[in-house]
């Protein structure tokens, strides 16, 4: 009876699941909600993402952002976290993402026997990417319409998304007839197009880094949170849609 009576007055805080804020790359949008909800039925807490472009979601917690976590689509923003004492010093590599070309499922264009060159098809109007400024993928787009000598070709027709989620949502939407996204994104349901995997010579790794917020109040549950991302069943998530591990792990 006294331990039912120390529950029930016990104050609401003290029962309350611990909460665990997750900055995440756009890119991660739908596995990152998978992987939560696993490790919410393992550990009890609650994982909130925020998701958007890495180089936002680092200006922010250079702020001062109540993250937790940050899982970037590079190994730059953490770096640069680090070096401000922004994050702890340790930075985990979770996966490697991909670049890929997305096309309308109704478009025409052959991007399987043509590649990259459909971007110059005289119905090609808009082409989507992420922003290069603080976008990763956007800085692989750019690379990569370099590597195929396009860049100046197309750099007028180029339309930029705050993210790579935004990128693909433009295509998708129908405000672009070509986008340069992330292969999680476009192995996502509920995506309508077709895709062609660029080659990933053509632009620089896609590594990307997960630090834990010096100002996390959370550190013992986000270790928890980070080394559950890199267990077997988090990385057959991540291997779905498109991700592969360091040093060419699937």
């Amino acid at each position: 009876m006294a331990c039912l009576f120390l529950a029930l007055s016990a104050p609401a805080s003290a029962l309350a699941a611990p909460e665990l804020t997750v900055a995440a790359a756009a890119d991660l949008s739908v596995p990152l909600q998978q992987i939560a909800r696993a490790f919410e039925q393992q550990s009890g807490a609650k994982v909130r993402i925020s998701l958007g472009a890495s180089g936002n979601l680092a200006t922010q917690i250079e702020n001062g952002a109540p993250y937790d976590v940050f899982l970037s689509a590079d190994l730059d923003y953490p770096r640069k976290l680090i070096a401000a004492h922004a994050a702890d010093a340790e930075l985990r590599t979770y996966a490697v993402g991909r670049l890929v070309l997305w096309l309308p499922r109704q478009s025409s264009l052959d991007a399987e026997h043509r590649g990259m060159d459909v971007l110059l098809d005289p119905s090609v109007k808009k082409i989507a990417i992420a922003n290069p400024q603080h976008a990763p993928y956007g800085r692989a787009a750019m690379a990569a319409l370099r590597h195929f000598n396009l860049y100046e070709k197309v750099e007028t027709r180029l339309v930029l998304g705050e993210n790579v989620s935004q990128a693909a949502q433009f295509v998708d939407s129908g405000n672009a007839q070509a986008g340069l996204i992330a292969l999680a994104h476009a192995m996502a349901a509920g995506m309508s197009g077709r895709y062609w995997i660029v080659p990933m010579a053509a632009y620089p790794p896609l590594n990307q880094g997960a630090v834990i917020v010096s100002r996390s109040s959370q550190k013992q549950l986000a270790a928890r949170f980070l080394q559950f991302l890199r267990a077997p069943a988090s990385l057959e998530i991540l291997r779905r849609f498109g991700f592969s591990q360091p040093g060419g792990g699937d």
